[in-house]
């Protein structure tokens, strides 16, 4: 164990943040899924599973200095395998190949057309029917160096899964440090030309899992503009301002106000899941996209990226089906997901920012979720 590195499931070294895994138990196909924790000196742990990249768990302190899990997530890895067959929910999961939706399942790439399923008809949701989140996959490598602590996975998506061209090789780094800061880097190649969208999917309550509705908690987006949708959720092409909009929270403002509001917008979603176009430029260092604050707990959550958009989504699909780590059950706006991605639909749109990626380019961007108590 020199250099501070561990792997598979052996404790990481002495210091203030580190990282082990163990066993977690088997998918239903017999596959060994791994749980790696990550903790720092501020009473902050963070667990990955193996199991489709995900963020099993997010503990930290609130105000009071009392720990509490901050995001949606089960107690087993059932949980996950049972929520991933009976259609998904992606609680916390690794999103991919393309992160949230594609019209009618069908892309354009040099003149040829692909197709994925339609997993939410008549388009196609979150990379198919066995997406990312669906897959186990390889621990890399788990490491502790000065004030952090990270956990690396990688999983190799073949030619024509689920209808995407390429051999694609991705790695996700997941990294705790002493300023209670957790780092999602994405990193893929591909060996043809292909689409990517890569984002995390959890559920975030800063007053705790399974306390309830965040509708109390104050949001904060950095953005002036977002990409109104069809009735479908596929974005009309246009990058329409906030203003004047149950969408702008270019103030702190609380999530609830709004959220019963009759624009049309909202009205389509059943509340908010929309994507916010982040300003700055993206694709070098990570800028502020997202501020969250929970007054009942005193935490707040600061999401900056170099994606160029994040999907704000107010949990509206959670119907009470699930109870998580707390046996309480999930109902809508219990969380609030954040997910920096590229924006839905990209590749039918030539005004959004690519998401192709050829030989010989690597996708490489970073968010960062940053815990605090005020």
């Amino acid at each position: 164990m020199s250099g501070g590195v561990c792997q598979y499931g052996r404790w990481c070294g002495a210091g203030s943040a580190g990282c082990d895994g163990s066993a977690w138990g088997k998918t239903p196909g017999g596959q060994d899924v791994k749980i790696i924790t990550l903790t720092n000196d501020h009473a902050m742990t963070v667990r990955v599973i193996t199991y489709g990249g995900i963020i099993q768990s997010v503990e930290a302190p609130d105000r009071a200095g009392h720990v509490q899990d901050l995001v949606l997530g089960f107690g087993t890895l059932e949980g996950y395998t049972k929520d991933s067959a009976e259609g998904g929910l992606f609680f916390g999961a690794m999103i991919g190949r393309y992160a949230n939706r594609l019209a009618h399942g069908t892309f354009t790439i040099d003149g040829k057309s692909y197709h994925t399923d339609l997993t939410d008809p008549p388009n196609a949701l979150h990379g198919g029917k066995i997406g990312f989140d669906k897959h186990v996959w390889t621990l890399v490598d788990t490491r502790k160096t000065a004030g952090e602590a990270s956990v690396t996975l990688r999983l190799v998506s073949p030619d024509g899964d689920q209808g995407f061209p390429g051999t694609l090789t991705t790695s996700i780094t997941y990294t705790l440090n002493d300023n209670n800061a957790l780092s999602l880097h994405y990193q893929a190649t591909t060996d043809a030309p292909t689409v990517l969208n890569l984002t995390n999917h959890s559920y975030w309550n800063l007053n705790g899992e399974g306390s309830g509705s965040i509708e109390n908690e104050v949001l904060r987006v950095n953005a002036e503009r977002y990409t109104p949708t069809d009735s479908t959720s596929i974005p009309t092409g246009e990058l329409a301002q906030v203003e004047g909009t149950p969408l702008d929270f270019r103030k702190p403002a609380r999530i609830g106000d709004r959220l019963r509001s009759d624009f049309i917008q909202m009205m389509y979603a059943h509340g908010y899941d929309h994507n916010w176009v982040v300003e700055g430029e993206y694709g070098k260092a990570p800028r502020p996209a997202v501020t969250v604050y929970d007054p009942a707990s005193g935490r707040t959550l600061d999401v900056s990226t170099n994606q160029p958009g994040v999907q704000i989504y107010t949990s509206n699909s959670l119907t009470g089906k699930y109870a998580g780590i707390s046996h309480r059950a999930y109902r809508q706006t219990d969380a609030l997901a954040i997910e920096a991605e590229h924006f839905p639909d990209s590749p039918n749109h030539s005004s959004f920012p690519t998401t192709e990626l050829r030989p010989g380019q690597k996708f490489d961007y970073t968010t960062i979720f940053k815990l605090g108590t005020r």
